[in-house]
């Protein structure tokens, strides 16, 4: 009868440790951008795009993006970073990622990783949609959707690159 007991004992535990584990999870869903113009908020979607979401939340917990220059702001298009070299050939020390595509639309506020022309290819480079882009659909990984501050990504000086290319000031990983 102990022995059942002990059982019981140990799938309650279990059990209540995959309860909580998805709990923990949704508390580190969303990601705060820095501009010098105000904090923008990107919703994660690992539903999406696991793999890439990770992969963005270890470099910002490094501290990898913190003032990376946004070195291709095309008006009408999109805004990209996410390289340490601030020219777009640059990327982090990890291993590039297999695509993960999706159905979900480019749409303003869609935040997608770049990549060069191997569909594997994604490192950490990003970029945030100003406008639809429905030829990108299914030819690139989408990991976030802008929830807040889209108003800040369209103050960022335009060019590729731009003349006084704007930075991430900080990116941080956010309880919300």
């Amino acid at each position: 009868m102990t022995e059942l007991r002990k059982l019981a004992a140990l799938f309650m535990l279990i059990a209540a440790t995959m309860l909580a584990a998805p709990l923990s999870a949704q508390a580190e869903e969303k990601i705060q951008l820095d501009t010098a113009y105000g904090p923008v908020i990107i919703k994660l979607r690992p539903d999406l795009a696991p793999n890439h979401v990770e992969r963005i939340k270890t470099l910002t917990k490094q501290g990898f993006y913190n003032g990376l220059k946004f070195h291709r702001v095309i008006d009408g298009f999109m805004a990209q970073t996410g390289d340490p070299r601030g020219n777009g050939t640059g990327g982090s020390d990890m291993p590039d990622l297999k695509a993960e595509f999706s159905p979900r639309p480019f749409e303003r506020g869609v935040v997608g990783m770049a990549r060069s022309m191997n569909p594997d290819s994604a490192n950490s480079q990003f970029f945030i949609m100003f406008a639809n882009a429905s030829w990108l659909n299914g030819q690139y990984t989408v990991w976030g959707e802008v929830e807040s501050g889209m108003d800040f990504i369209d103050k960022l000086h335009k060019g590729e690159p731009p003349a006084n290319p704007d930075v991430i000031v900080k990116m941080q990983v956010i309880d919300q």
